[in-house]
């Protein structure tokens, strides 16, 4: 079965996604390149096709920006890298929409209560926005910290979520 590409319009710009079946492989507010620049190498020279919507994965993210935050619970993701930046994107998926935490706290999460800036990187390495919600993660203290498509998207999301 060939990869699912789809581009949605959100309110803070195009929202692009890949998916095999019913598990999402990507998402950004980049571009279709670097989705599959960003795939697990096991999807190398798959085919892909274009569509307007992938089932059971694009109604779940129309629903988070219609209102309901917990949407993102249900889809399934997979995306490569190593062993505490799994851990570290599990923990951010149990970060809960309207909630924060630091990337100090993150690190304990994930494991590896020392690893701050592992944790940090695991943030910018995320192949898979919104729905592994690194835009939850904030410098200890309260500053947003960095947000790879901007700090304006990341207050966006957080103001969206009801986070003041």
């Amino acid at each position: 079965m060939a990869l699912q590409i789809a581009s949605l319009k959100t309110p803070i710009g195009m929202l692009n996604l890949i998916a095999d079946g019913d598990i999402l492989l990507g998402a950004n507010f980049s571009s279709v390149r670097a989705l599959k620049d960003a795939l697990d190498h096991i999807y190398v020279g798959s085919e892909s096709k274009l569509v307007k919507k992938i089932p059971g994965i694009s109604p779940l993210i129309a629903d988070y920006f219609a209102g309901d935050l917990t949407a993102f619970s249900a889809i399934k993701v997979s995306q490569p890298g190593g062993v505490f930046s799994q851990a570290a994107w599990k923990s951010m998926r149990k970060v809960q929409a309207g909630k924060v935490i630091s990337y100090s706290q993150l690190a304990e999460k994930a494991g590896s209560p020392k690893a701050v800036r592992a944790a940090g990187s695991a943030c910018a390495k995320n192949a898979i926005v919104l729905v592994v919600p690194c835009h939850r993660i904030i410098k200890t203290g309260g500053d947003l910290g960095n947000y790879a498509y901007g700090v304006n998207k990341k207050l966006w999301l957080l103001r969206h979520e009801g986070v003041q």
